[in-house]
């Protein structure tokens, strides 16, 4: 992506210092942004809240939302991926509600050959 000219970014509804945290513990090559409140996200038309019941699972198992962001929304953003130009127009944007599919890398690469 380097030899492209391009930067990676990645943006989280995390407070600034949990977005620093994570991003130390593993060892990120890329700078983390924090999004509190999800207001980009929800610019982008991203944010959902979960569930009531999915609450308590997810403070059982130590990602209890309010602490790592700050707020008591329990909102998150859905997954994306754009490659936005210089001029600042997005040439792909990748949107799954399902967080375990992922843009495949080689389909970045060929969006920004193509810039």
């Amino acid at each position: 992506m380097q030899a492209h000219g391009a930067a990676v970014l990645a943006i989280s509804p995390q407070t600034p210092d949990n977005s620093l945290t994570m991003a130390e513990k593993n060892e990120l090559p890329f700078e983390v942004l924090s999004d509190v409140g999800n207001r980009v996200a929800r610019q982008f038309g991203l944010v959902f809240a979960l569930v009531d019941e999915l609450r308590p699972l997810y403070d059982q198992i130590g990602a209890k939302l309010s602490d790592f962001n700050g707020d008591s929304s329990y909102e998150l953003p859905i997954p994306a991926t754009y490659v936005i130009g210089q001029d600042g127009v997005i040439r792909l944007a990748y949107v799954d509600a399902d967080y375990t599919h992922r843009l495949e890398p080689a389909d970045i690469i060929d969006s920004l050959a193509a810039l």
